[in-house]
């Protein structure tokens, strides 16, 4: 386990050494990862850091009010770039290729908005697990193997490249940060395109983003688990008001893990399983049927891409 005072104090000096009397920007996405690194560098560096909420059009339901309002005294520059995101996903199909492409328009919009702000160092909450998934081939983090090697940032700086997710946790008590931010559900940078199969596009998009906010109003509670959403998965039929449908299958999933690395599926109750279903099929036109996954990590990975 991570020395939390110890770590704090090692990570702001990181962070001061880094930046030296340079601007720093950095992604604030309101998760556990940025909300630290936040924290530590706003420590290190006061007003040199340059906070920025990217709203890719990817995020879950009203994310994006939920983030202005968490971080309204943090100066938060917020920045809509959902069409950027939308065209640079278009055609895309492959889920490495999805990723690298999030990445690169993330690192574009960052050089853009470094360049407004004459920031000329880049933060990240890349941790531990992220480096491991990306250099061992399982999938790119958007902040690691879906970065470009073409940056126009002096450096990058990661105080929390060393930690697990469990850790991450713990140095945000330590940094006294509000228990909603600390123990929060982990979401993917690349946001709902890697809980979309196939190509992403607004629709897909609007129909997972409900769903996910079903899934977390009937899970989170009550059962509190380490990370729980919905994924759309491809077509199927189904019968809506005696008429035949050839809508979206919306698979759920709900894991318990410490860090991660390895993660069990939630064996819920067929009560609550039944609920889900009737609720997502009800509450959006779209969805012909519901399914539940039950596949430990490993063999799947938590999310579907």
């Amino acid at each position: 386990m991570v020395n939390v005072e110890k770590f704090i104090d090692q990570a702001v000096k990181q962070i001061r050494d880094a930046a030296g009397n340079d601007k720093v920007v950095m992604a604030l996405s309101g998760g556990v990862d940025s909300s630290v690194c936040a924290a530590l560098a706003t420590r290190a560096i006061g007003d040199q850091l340059v906070p920025i909420y990217v709203d890719t059009g990817l995020m879950r339901k009203a994310e994006t009010e939920r983030i202005q309002s968490l971080f309204a005294d943090a100066n938060l520059r917020v920045v809509d770039a959902a069409d950027e995101f939308f065209e640079a996903l278009a055609g895309i199909t492959d889920p490495e290729e999805k990723r690298k492409a999030i990445g690169e328009k993330f690192i574009r919009i960052f050089e853009r908005e470094a360049k407004r702000t004459g920031a000329t160092m880049l933060l990240q909450g890349t941790i531990y697990p992220d480096r491991i998934e990306s250099e061992g081939g399982i999938k790119s983090h958007h902040n690691v193997g879906g970065m470009p090697l073409d940056i126009e940032f002096k450096g990058v700086i990661e105080p929390l490249a060393d930690l697990y997710k469990d850790e991450v946790r713990e140095v945000a008590g330590g940094l006294g940060l509000p228990a909603e931010i600390q123990h929060r559900m982990p979401f993917p940078g690349p946001g709902l395109a890697v809980r979309v199969l196939g190509e992403v596009t607004e629709e897909k998009i609007a129909v997972v983003r409900e769903a996910n906010a079903i899934v977390e109003e009937c899970l989170v509670e009550e059962y509190h688990p380490w990370q729980c959403f919905a994924a759309l998965i491809g077509l199927g039929t189904g019968v809506k008001g005696d008429v035949r449908l050839h809508g979206w299958i919306v698979a759920v999933r709900a894991v318990q893990s410490r860090d991660g690395m390895t993660a069990d599926p939630l064996l819920l109750p067929y009560e609550t399983l039944s609920r889900m279903a009737t609720r997502i099929t009800a509450e959006i036109p779209g969805v012909a049927r519901v399914v539940y996954d039950v596949t430990p990590k490993p063999p799947a990975t938590i999310e579907y891409e």
